[in-house]
């Protein structure tokens, strides 16, 4: 299944894992949100911006903090067939930061979370099987194609590239 590439849209997303020791920021967003339940910061690039920008952006608007260092972990796709959409989110760590966070934060409330906790707290499915991924050395690559109609996986693919010289 080939198609032209001038007739694929393409919606492009950061996310961002905060980590302090042992502990991660996650944001519990309300089910009016969309995407209810625990997940990291992040949202869509705003064009022309760059992908770190936005990632760093997404940070400053939904928690305060003011992200000091920045590390791509990977990236998770969802490609849909029947509309021709492929759903990119780039995903980063940020282990240096500075800043308060947001007394009312505009996505949901603020939670600093064990590591080791996080995984029994209520999350999208997609953010949970990603989640350990950006605590593990190297990066990662994650693509599914999605049938929407259908509400299933037509292919999934995951890949854990953990020496760089081997990419």
């Amino acid at each position: 299944m080939s198609v032209d590439w001038k007739n694929v849209e393409h919606r492009i997303f950061t996310m961002c894992m905060i980590q302090d020791e042992d502990r991660v920021l996650l944001i519990k967003r309300p089910d009016h949100l969309g995407f209810p339940g625990y997940l990291a910061p992040g949202g869509k690039v705003e064009f022309p911006e760059s992908i770190v920008d936005a990632a760093i952006r997404e940070v400053r608007e939904e928690t305060g903090l003011i992200v000091k260092e920045i590390i791509y972990k990977g990236i998770d796709e969802f490609c849909e067939p029947n509309t021709n959409i492929r759903y990119m989110v780039f995903n980063y760590l940020v282990t240096s930061f500075e800043g308060n966070l947001l007394d009312e934060p505009p996505e949901g409330e603020l939670l600093w979370v064990n590591i080791k906790d996080a995984l029994n707290l209520p999350m999208q499915d997609w953010f949970e099987r990603r989640f350990p991924f950006f605590f593990e050395p190297g990066t990662f690559e994650m693509h599914f194609l999605w049938d929407e109609k259908k509400k299933e996986t037509l292919e999934e693919m995951i890949k854990i590239y953990k020496d760089p010289v081997n990419i």
